[in-house]
């Protein structure tokens, strides 16, 4: 293992932006994953073995200066042939805080992109601050409702996934013998009983603009030059979902042939999903590739010089430009709903083929792999109708002004 030690500094790991693993010396390390969030491992390789990896805490719940601490330890571990998971899970009882960025380097593996871990860390971390200092073994059911109650009903879909994480991360401290007795985190005859349950919570449909109304929309659309503005109008005509969108790389893209294809890793389903481009997409997208200085096909305009970190739009961008022309009460998601709406009643495509334009699943595996060469045939015509439905002007005698604050 090599010695050159302390090769970081505490200005240094503040500011580092960069993705991947930064090198501290004698096998510690500061990664950084493509959301921002950072952690530390430790790396070793035992004699005649693999190399191994350890997790050694978030930072900056643990500064530098600690994580130093710790890697010191574990070389002092090795040195003396033992190996630092065993002595690491030998310790004394963890704080929560500790114990759930464990976990959540524990499972990392199990994430299809960096955004999940970010969001992981950001509830464990920003709505737990209440109890994160506390050792997990005191960690009660009052003291998950201090953490549930003040969202619970203000922002129900967040404050059920962090139960569901709270659960998670105390059955690992349970596994670990760092908690004793029934899981405080647990839903079914415990919290149950002490908070509304999910069923009145649901969020309900995005909002949708109804789809005789979308061509008018466009139209004003079009006539803004903004980034924003072309991500919208592309997400409209692609009925992607907006991560989809902001998160699109050129490399996916066969302008020739009209497709792209979206890694999987990208998709809410875990499956890749190929789109058929229309016309007016792939006119879109070579307008945009003629000035295109960004792997992505919606850079953050913020990047004024080649050496600044690439980075996409903004995935508050699309609904922002949507609240400054007057459109509060309709979501992007929402015009996905429209273009089904509007497959539905003006239309005879098989119910089939709009969902699969959607990135829904239809059918078993078999079958989607059966009807997949045929289905992106019949999908290219559906996907160049509704273009023609979005982009048609309406009659000149018949032109009804149009703003966000007209009735829905």
């Amino acid at each position: 293992m090599a010695r050159v030690l302390h090769k970081l500094s505490d200005i240094s790991v503040k500011s580092e932006k960069r993705p991947g693993r930064h090198s501290d010396g004698g096998g510690l390390y500061l990664n950084v994953t493509s959301t921002g969030t950072k952690s530390w491992l430790f790396m070793w390789t035992p004699k005649g073995g693999k190399r191994k990896e350890m997790g050694l805490g978030s930072y900056p719940t643990v500064t530098l200066a600690k994580a130093r601490s710790r890697a010191a330890e574990c070389r002092v571990d090795i040195d003396e042939g033992r190996n630092p998971m065993s002595v690491r899970d030998q310790r004394p009882i963890p704080t929560f805080g500790e114990c759930a960025d464990e976990f959540i380097e524990t499972i990392r593996s199990e994430w299809r992109n960096a955004k999940h871990e970010y969001q992981w860390r950001q509830t464990l971390g920003t709505k737990c601050t209440a109890i994160r200092s506390k050792l997990v073994s005191e960690i009660d059911t009052e003291e998950v409702l201090k953490v549930l109650k003040p969202i619970w009903t203000k922002q129900n879909e967040t404050a059920s996934r962090l139960r569901g994480r709270l659960e998670r991360v105390l059955n690992y401290a349970k596994a670990k013998g760092w908690l004793v007795g029934e899981n405080p985190a647990t839903w079914r005859n415990n919290l149950d009983g002490m908070l509304p349950k999910r069923q009145k919570l649901t969020r309900g449909h995005q909002p949708a603009m109804p789809y005789a109304k979308v061509p008018a929309f466009v139209a004003d659309l079009q006539s803004r030059e903004a980034i924003a503005a072309r991500a919208l109008e592309l997400t409209i005509l692609t009925v992607s979902r907006s991560g989809e969108t902001i998160g699109a790389k050129w490399p996916e893209f066969s302008l020739n042939s009209g497709e792209w294809v979206v890694p999987a890793e990208r998709m809410k389903g875990g499956r890749q999903h190929v789109v058929t481009l229309s016309p007016p997409v792939v006119a879109i997208l070579t307008d945009l590739k003629a000035t295109a200085t960004s792997e992505y096909v919606f850079a953050s305009p913020k990047r004024r010089r080649p050496t600044d970190p690439d980075k996409p739009l903004s995935n508050m961008a699309m609904r922002a430009l949507m609240r400054r022309m007057g459109f509060t009460q309709f979501t992007v998601h929402g015009f996905r709903s429209s273009f089904r709406d509007w497959a539905g009643n003006e239309t005879e495509f098989a119910r089939e083929l709009a969902e699969e334009a959607l990135a829904h699943a239809v059918g078993n595996e078999v079958e989607r792999a059966y009807r997949r060469a045929l289905a992106l045939k019949k999908r290219r015509v559906l996907m160049d109708a509704w273009a023609d439905f979005v982009l048609a002007a309406p009659p000149a005698d018949n032109v009804v002004p149009f703003t966000g604050k007209q009735s829905a």
